[in-house]
């Protein structure tokens, strides 16, 4: 005698084949074409052979399984136990897929058993098969099932259905829970029930130390099983005598509830635990129509499906916050008693399932995050790109296969940074241009359109700083103006001549150097900073008009770096700086996570201060505009030795690293 097997090389069934083999007796299991590569590779994991393990080519859509008549004589009288496994878990899938594999492959594999004089069915429910029932659901409670609408629930009932009414051949139903990983290993094949809420815990994690108390949901009761108790269970009924015609829930007796089960799961992956839970019923007094009004705002809409998405949950996943159903499983339990086949509490592994999810099912692991995979054949537009930041940001892009644009107002500096960068493989081309000249912007542009056909990505790193205070600078307004042309004015052009084709073809990134003085308003920059903010501005405004057509902004608060740009201010020699490499880096890191600010926590720490406390904060930097003397220049002398910082100025500017003084 033997076993059949159809879903075998799903989650479950990769586990109850194992155990099946124990047994000694061969496994057909059913299989499509494309899936006996899969087979084998199950085949060399449990260590059986092409006679242990019997490939039976067919497919659960088709009548009769789609089994070719030889293999159904051949199978004829010899299928001791019939289990049936092979279905769709998933909140996602269509309805339509959902009622072909649920429902017609239940009737199909039905049909096939009766058809190779199988002894019994084995059918795998689910818990779904109950739907939604307020209340205690026995084992022996079919037809009260309540509030199917949801097709994965109405398709699991309407499958088991057909095994109560239409089956021939004596048969056993089982209905686990909602089943995670191997409480061993925390193998898992694919991203389910509590899983898609990890990736919301894991970046709680990232935003927050552990110690830090949240605020969550309470929810009902989620009946959790890991799949290792899964089969054993399974294997363990099937082959105990006296059982046909019952049906046996797989659960835990005593779950946890949905808040209780995020908090287990929050403490094994280190995040913060949600000290205060808020049970979701208590907003059940706010009127139906309110709600789906609020609900059915396009902002609120879109702001939900991009959270949603990000995190990777099923919107649908929310319906079953409040899980109204517990599952009484008696029947099965006297079963199972003697045979030391219990649910363990998932606390009790928690920690593996974590484990194994962030190392082998983070979505994140699939994404390509490399420079490389973001850039590789892309046009990207570089200003200032013949030294400091913009020569390393595009030797650093040349390297990772971009076709790099580099735009600088000397020829001669131009052509050396293309010279090195082609020397080392990279394509890189270069364009001499004023970037202060609106005109000379609009040809540049259309050049490099004509050229290259499309912008990528544009840098627009090419600016110019002036430290001067401003009771120095009341007779110098054209300070005001010419860096106002250059760091605001001349970026804005650039992407307005490059907008338009980001828009047409629907991808497109925009990086604005900005500066930490944006943050931080530190003084003697105020010609500076007031350029660099309003291109933040800018990039904000338009970030939110353009977003829904795949083109996006970053503006990258730099700190001081030391470039050319800093070299006429003597004292910067003296005080921390970032290196044009380091400075690059960051640039990298926006090209590939596409954030929409890259700051230092000391430039936030800034912003926060100036909010949340101005007066002393201005207070503050006027202390800190005493302490650091003017430039020469700023004094009216063409001249002047670099005075060395006393050791109040050292420890000043190495505590605020990064500010400009």
């Amino acid at each position: 005698m033997a076993y059949f097997v159809t879903g075998a090389t799903g989650f479950i069934g990769r586990f109850l084949v194992a155990n099946l083999l124990k047994r000694g007796k061969p496994v057909y299991v059913l299989v499509r074409k494309s899936s006996q590569k899969k087979l084998a590779e199950l085949r060399s994991h449990w260590g059986a052979t092409d006679a242990q393990v019997i490939a039976i080519i067919g497919d659960l859509a088709k009548k009769n399984l789609g089994v070719a008549e030889a293999d159904v004589k051949k199978l004829a009288g010899k299928i001791e136990h019939f289990f049936h496994l092979a279905a769709i878990y998933d909140l996602k899938a269509s309805a339509e897929a959902q009622q072909q594999a649920n429902v017609d492959g239940t009737r199909n594999a039905v049909q096939f058993a009766k058809s190779v004089a199988a002894g019994c069915f084995h059918h795998v429910s689910s818990i779904a098969a109950a739907g939604l029932y307020d209340g205690v659901f026995r084992e022996d409670m079919f037809e009260e099932a309540e509030d199917l609408d949801h097709p994965y629930f109405k398709t699991k009932h309407d499958a088991e259905a057909i095994v109560r009414r239409e089956c021939k051949r004596p048969y056993r139903i089982y209905r686990p829970g909602f089943v995670v990983g191997d409480s061993k290993t925390g193998y898992i094949d694919k991203i389910d029930g509590p899983y898609y809420f990890f990736k919301a815990i894991q970046k709680m994690r990232e935003l927050l130390p552990p110690w830090v108390p949240t605020i969550g949901i309470e929810g009902g009761r989620i009946n959790i099983v890991p799949v290792d108790f899964v089969a054993d269970a399974l294997d363990y009924l099937a082959h105990k005598k006296g059982l046909d015609g019952k049906c046996f829930h797989l659960t835990d007796p005593a779950p946890h509830r949905v808040g209780e089960v995020l908090n287990i799961f929050a403490k094994a992956g280190h995040a913060p635990q949600m000290t205060m839970r808020i049970n979701a019923k208590m907003f059940g007094f706010i009127p139906a129509p309110i709600l789906y009004g609020l609900g059915s705002l396009s902002p609120v809409k879109r702001a939900i499906k991009v959270v949603l998405t990000d995190l990777g949950i099923p919107r649908d996943v929310f319906q079953f916050v409040n899980w109204p159903t517990r599952y009484d499983n008696r029947e099965a339990a006297k079963a199972l008693k003697g045979s030391g086949i219990e649910v363990p509490d998932v606390e009790s592994y928690a920690a593996k399932i974590w484990d194994y999810w962030e190392r082998n099912l983070d979505p994140d692991l699939f994404v390509d995050r490399s420079l490389a995979g973001r850039v590789r054949d892309k046009v990207v537009v570089v200003t200032g790109g013949s030294s400091g930041i913009g020569q390393a940001t595009a030797r650093k892009l040349a390297g990772a296969g971009a076709t790099v644009v580099i735009i600088a107002r000397d020829p001669d500096k131009l052509e050396a940074t293309r010279k090195e960068i082609a020397e080392t493989g990279g394509r890189c081309f270069a364009y001499s241009c004023d970037l202060s000249d609106m005109n000379a912007i609009d040809a540049i542009a259309k050049k490099i359109l004509a050229e290259h056909a499309a912008v990528e990505f544009l840098v627009n790193n090419a600016g110019r700083s002036i430290r001067r205070a401003v009771i120095n600078s009341l007779d110098r307004f054209h300070d005001f103006e010419r860096t106002m042309q250059l760091n605001y004015f001349g970026a804005v052009r650039l992407i307005l001549a490059f907008l338009p084709k980001m828009v047409e073809q629907r991808r497109g990134h925009i990086i604005n150097i900005s500066s930490i003085g944006v943050l931080s308003r530190a003084p003697r920059f105020s010609a500076y900073v007031a350029s660099k903010s309003a291109l933040d501005a800018f990039a904000e405004c338009a970030a939110s008009e353009i977003i829904d057509k795949g083109v996006h902004f970053t503006n990258i608060n730099m700190p001081l770096v030391r470039t050319p740009m800093i070299a006429p201010t003597k004292m910067y020699e003296n005080v921390p700086t970032l290196s044009p490499d380091e400075a690059a880096g960051l640039v990298v890191e926006a090209i590939v996570y596409r954030p929409v600010r890259i700051a230092t926590r000391l430039g936030i720490f800034g912003a926060v201060c100036h909010a949340l406390a101005p007066k002393v904060t201005q207070v503050l930097l006027n202390t800190a505009f005493h302490m650091f003397p003017d430039s020469a220049a700023a004094q009216g002398k063409k001249d002047g030795e670099p005075q060395p910082l006393t050791p109040e100025q050292m420890a000043f500017a190495q505590l605020t690293q990064g500010i400009h003084w």
